[in-house]
């Protein structure tokens, strides 16, 4: 169904008037659309049409988004320097006062202002970078550590809950909607040969030897905006942001950042956990959060990309073996192509863990 994006917009309250807008990024979930204003001296903006078939509460969505975005601002304006449009996230009301609006369709749209001048990666090709991707994540956990008021909503429960990951899984591959189990018996294998030593964060969890603190739950690389010198600028994409255990941020950023090849990359030889990488990372994001972690979840930092990649592995093999209901795909087997590719990136991180420990250690 076309879309009116200039209806859209002026349904807002920018401060510049419509020039042109057309698709923007590569996201799995939203619809965004980057809107350039006529005026020179106006900002540019992002229009995005939200999921409401993953995020079935965009109120509750919207409201955590707000308050996160309202707190970091508070905390970047005592920071002498600071550009605050560029390094937070900026949420455009509508003309109603909400932070969304629903157009005519039933469709959800929030627009925020466009940050200029920014650099995003989907591959890291340095430490340089890997280390600013860290303090960037450390950085935003630690200026959310003291948000007041109630926890933020769950938008997607059980998000990384690898037990109740596990558990659709097999509920999944017993009822085969696709009539595709009968073709992944390996797959299926490597899942089983780890299924137990996966729970360990959850049941740290629940022996409170580690704190639920509020995460970002989406760390891909490509979440952390970089500025035109390749440092440090802002964290995007806060639909995930909800209570959770840091181990779920590092994890995923670990298997994004330190990962040489592509997230569906094809060609298995090429996947592999560059161990420079994984140290630049954590000795920026320790450089931020060495003072707010306990004892348990250093430790721990190390088996965390091992858990997350082997999550969202396990999420694209479900979706795989559900029919593809969940991530977008451009051809038929593409989530399973994904999920090879973090299959084998878990492999990877086994065969280099005994490091990966070692280094969090001198680190921390």
């Amino acid at each position: 169904m076309p879309v009116d994006l200039r209806e859209i917009f002026n349904s807002f309250t920018p401060e510049g008037t419509y020039h042109s807008g057309g698709p923007y990024g590569t996201g799995h979930i939203h619809d965004t659309f980057r809107i350039q204003t006529a005026e020179k001296d106006r900002d540019d903006y992002i229009l995005q049409r939200l999921n409401n078939r993953i995020f079935k509460n965009i109120a509750e969505l919207q409201h955590n988004i707000e308050r996160v975005t309202v707190h970091l601002r508070k905390k970047l304006e005592k920071i002498p320097g600071s550009n605050i449009k560029r390094e937070c996230l900026q949420l455009i009301p509508s003309k109603e006062g909400r932070s969304w609006i629903t157009d005519a369709n039933g469709s959800y749209w929030r627009m925020y202002i466009f940050i200029s001048n920014h650099r995003s990666y989907d591959i890291v090709d340095s430490p340089g970078k890997a280390f600013e991707g860290g303090k960037a994540i450390g950085r935003f956990q630690a200026m959310l550590a003291d948000l007041p008021g109630e926890p933020l909503h769950d938008t997607i429960p059980f998000f990384h809950d690898i037990e109740k990951r596990l558990e659709t899984f097999f509920r999944t591959v017993k009822e085969d909607p696709a009539g595709r189990v009968k073709n992944v018996a390996p797959e299926i294998d490597f899942i089983m040969k780890r299924t137990e030593e996966m729970k360990i964060i959850l049941q740290l969890g629940r022996e409170g030897r580690i704190p639920v603190r509020i995460t970002h739950n989406d760390t891909k690389f490509n979440n952390i905006l970089l500025d035109e010198n390749d440092k440090a600028l802002c964290v995007i994409d806060l639909d995930t942001v909800m209570p959770g255990y840091v181990h779920y941020d590092f994890g995923d950023a670990i298997r994004t950042a330190a990962n040489v090849a592509a997230e569906d990359e094809k060609d298995l030889s090429r996947v592999r956990m560059d161990i420079e990488l994984y140290k630049a990372y954590a000795t920026g994001y320790l450089s931020e959060t060495s003072e707010t972690l306990n004892a348990v979840e250093k430790e721990y930092l190390a088996f965390s990309p091992r858990l997350i990649t082997y999550t969202i592995a396990l999420r694209f093999f479900t979706d795989y073996i559900d029919g593809d209901n969940y991530f977008k795909i451009h051809h038929e087997h593409h989530n399973l192509q994904r999920a090879r590719a973090q299959f084998r990136l878990v492999e990877s991180m086994e065969e280099q863990y005994g490091e990966m420990k070692k280094i969090i250690a001198q680190l921390s």
